[in-house]
């Protein structure tokens, strides 16, 4: 109660092509980084311009908060050339204490008296950046006024076989998935709104085609020095997929499910404590489900409103380690007093938890925390669901090029079975992106979600294992050859186990 509904058991494989799309953005825009360095490298390697090496190396150890070994040996060359120092520090003495802009980058200061970075015009994107490949360079998008629109188009072929039980279906498809980002470019204040979408078109076998479409924005206000505040708003639409413990059985179509967001926090800091203060509602809506017969199935007394608030107060050992505790309060109403099969569903749901937040810059952020949550119903013959919790999610860098993200959710999934109240998910996705060259990307996923059904439920436990993998070759900045691979075992206490495997190729196109 309280959660975010939890979609398919095959979203992982759906959505490979999306997270290896946007694990290659991060980590082809690290180049344009490595190729600064080596331009100041070479500055300082040319005996005719050592001043402009060390001054490049002085930059770049501000920049990065570590000396440049190799570079630090070039400034050696300076008693060399002492004389002429000496003589052009007393023909120009204002330059000693006010040096030009070349040397202090002071063309970045209009910039960094900004509480967000400008998005850079069109025209300024060739200049702004350091000449290199054009495969490592951000596209620069499409201007609209005060806003940077960065849309892509994604068309694949792909291939599916699924198995459950001694029932084996394969279909081959094409996908087309869109996406856009646009963001504000204004002093103060920042507006971001991310959009996805898919869409499947079966040309061969059989199996069930699943649309999905989702929008999010982020208004950001910077209220003063010390407050931010954010409003969030969004809307999701996909179709429930045949693995979904819920979803109808032997249906020819599940559920189209429609789903509504919205919510607004505050963030204050008190010196060294951090408070936090959120609200979230969020709305439900399904469609009826078709079966085989050609009936149809209502689900609307699944349409549910859900409202939660949350605080947190967080204690600053250091910028990069702040020990935290939070708690929050949710309640759900569903819009059918009592459902189909004669039971209330509406309740409430509580959870609290401490952990620690870290940011040690590239290498290591995000944070870990246990606690414990519940959830109660409205009708007394369904059990209250509460469970200890263990939350992660974290981001290591080991190595240049290479990524590491760790996430782990535990969370109550309310159920609409008949005399289930519904199940505890415990879901951990290991997600491994590395850089091969500085125009491809591996990346690697690897997950396990537990639905653990409390004691004397009629449902068995079940475990979902998930691996895939994707490549994604940068034929330039604006093109893409994409490539997936997964493969995912449903295993059940009692019952047949389910497989599928789906493997499909593409090309991206982004501007």
């Amino acid at each position: 109660m309280g959660q975010g509904k939890q979609t398919s058991s095959v979203t992982p494989l759906r959505a490979m092509s999306r997270a290896v799309s946007v694990a290659a953005i991060g980590l082809l825009i690290a180049p344009v980084a490595y190729a600064q360095q080596t331009t100041s490298q070479q500055q300082s390697a040319s005996p005719t311009n050592s001043r402009t090496g060390a001054t490049s190396t002085t930059q770049r150890a501000g920049a990065n908060n570590a000396p440049d070994f190799g570079d630090a040996g070039d400034t050696t060359t300076a008693p060399a050339n002492a004389a002429a120092q000496a003589a052009d520090s007393v023909a120009a003495p204002a330059s000693a204490t006010q040096p030009d802009d070349e040397i202090t980058g002071a063309i970045l200061d209009e910039d960094m008296r900004r509480l967000n970075t400008r998005e850079p015009r069109f025209d300024e994107t060739s200049t702004r950046k350091v000449p290199g490949s054009a495969s490592t360079e951000e596209t620069p998008g499409i201007p609209l006024g005060s806003f940077v629109l960065r849309p892509s188009v994604t068309q694949t072929i792909n291939s599916e076989i699924t198995k459950d039980g001694g029932t084996k279906k394969s279909r081959g498809f094409l996908e087309t998935d869109m996406g856009a980002t646009l963001t504000s470019d204004w002093s103060r204040h920042q507006l971001t709104v991310t959009s996805e979408g898919a869409w499947q078109k079966n040309i061969s076998g059989e199996g069930e085609e699943q649309p999905s479409f989702k929008i999010d924005g982020d208004l950001r206000l910077d209220l003063s020095r010390d407050t931010v505040g954010h409003i969030t708003g969004g809307y999701n639409f996909y179709r429930e997929d045949t693995d979904d413990p819920d979803a109808i059985a032997n249906a020819d179509q599940q559920s189209d499910v429609q789903e509504f967001t919205g919510g607004a926090s505050i963030e204050h800091d008190f010196g060294i404590l951090r408070g936090t203060a959120a609200v979230a509602l969020s709305r439900s809506i399904y469609s009826d489900a078709t079966l085989s017969n050609g009936t149809t199935v209502s689900l609307s007394d699944r349409n549910q409103t859900t409202g939660t608030v949350r605080g947190r107060i967080g204690y600053e050992l250091s910028p990069a380690l702040i020990p935290f505790i939070e708690a929050s309060v949710g309640k759900t109403n569903y819009d059918e007093r009592t459902d189909s099969s004669g039971y209330q569903r509406s309740g409430d749901s509580y959870g609290a938890k401490g952990g620690v937040q870290v940011d040690m810059g590239e290498k290591l952020k995000g944070e870990v925390a246990v606690g414990y949550a519940t959830a109660d119903f409205d009708d007394n013959r369904l059990k209250s669901i509460d469970t200890a919790t263990l939350d992660a999610s974290l981001l290591w860098s080991p190595i240049r090029g290479t990524n590491v993200n760790l996430d782990l959710q535990t969370s109550i999934q309310p159920s609409t079975s008949a005399g289930e109240s519904g199940y505890v998910s415990h879901q951990l996705t290991t997600t491994v992106d590395h850089q091969l060259r500085d125009n491809l990307v591996a990346t690697v996923i690897g997950g396990v979600t537990l639905r653990d059904y409390p004691s004397g439920s009629t449902i068995s436990d079940e475990t979902v294992y998930t691996a895939s993998s994707g490549l994604v070759w940068n034929i330039n900045r604006y093109l893409d050859f994409t490539n997936t691979l997964g493969y995912e075992l449903t295993t059940r206490k009692e019952g047949d186990d389910s497989q599928q495997w789906r493997a499909g190729v593409g090309l991206k196109l982004k501007r």
